[in-house]
């Protein structure tokens, strides 16, 4: 079982080159990030005359997740609980969507930048990163495999960035945003990209400007967490570089793990 996640920065504006890498590469499922879209103008249609079941939470202009499934898409949730665990919070940002695909627990995520920080901004991002912490905890308590897949706008380590100076004042890189995402594995959760690629280079995102691609000036930001049930289970998990090299891009490229399930 193949699981992706794929910012795509725009479902409109990169619907040819998404449907080009579902052809070519074919998961089985793939978590989006940043569809940009309301629920109701999603292409839908699209995915679903080449066999894909669909579910989005979508945002106007801004943010939104989905998931592709070649299996039914069972169980969905969307928004994040709040940390005692009671109903989701109503959040006017669409960021994260979980639900279960042959037995396993997949969430696509979205997480918030933060930046200028300090200010309400990296405020938000950190509240969303606890609630997050919170979920991925309950998450456990299924004893299902999990898989947590997204964007967690969140440079692990200094190794996960091109040019580590640049990034000592932003958001991405602060030790409260490394903080909670080291929560998130301490609960018991697997970096997939570190299990099979324990050091070097691993980027998923360039940005536009300055030749960044060329340069292969990234960094490592969008990540996939398994659960102990999930890491059992782990095969593979790598960088899909080619759709990035194509004509008008995302800025991020796909991410992917593969399951004995």
């Amino acid at each position: 079982m193949k699981i992706a996640t794929f910012n795509i920065n725009g479902i409109k504006a990169r619907l040819p080159r998404l449907l080009e890498w579902l052809d070519e590469f074919a998961p089985d499922v793939a978590c989006l990030q940043e569809v940009k879209s309301i629920d109701e103008n999603f292409p839908r249609l699209e995915f679903e005359a080449l066999g894909w079941n669909v579910e989005t939470h979508g945002q106007k202009g801004f943010n939104g997740v989905a998931i592709l499934s070649k299996e039914p898409i069972e169980d969905v949730k969307r928004r994040l609980p709040a940390l005692d665990g009671g109903n989701a919070v109503e959040d006017e940002q669409a960021r994260y969507m979980e639900a279960t695909v042959r037995g396993v627990r997949i969430a696509t995520i979205y997480l918030p930048n933060g930046n200028p920080r300090p200010g309400p901004k990296f405020d938000y991002k950190l509240d969303w990163m606890a609630r997050l912490c919170a979920q991925a905890k309950r998450l456990l308590a299924s004893e299902m495999p999990v898989v947590l897949a997204g964007d967690y706008n969140v440079i692990p380590e200094d190794v996960d960035c091109h040019n580590p100076p640049a990034w000592v004042e932003d958001a991405l890189t602060q030790p409260e945003s490394r903080g909670y995402l080291r929560a998130i594995i301490n609960l018991g959760y697997t970096d997939a990209q570190r299990q099979i690629q324990p050091i070097g280079p691993a980027y998923s995102y360039w940005d536009f400007q300055r030749g960044a691609w060329q340069k292969d000036h990234g960094i490592r930001i969008d990540h996939l967490l398994l659960s102990a049930q999930a890491a059992d289970r782990l095969v593979d998990c790598k960088v899909d570089r080619i759709p990035r090299g194509k004509e008008k891009p995302s800025d991020h490229t796909p991410v992917w793990v593969e399951l004995d399930v």
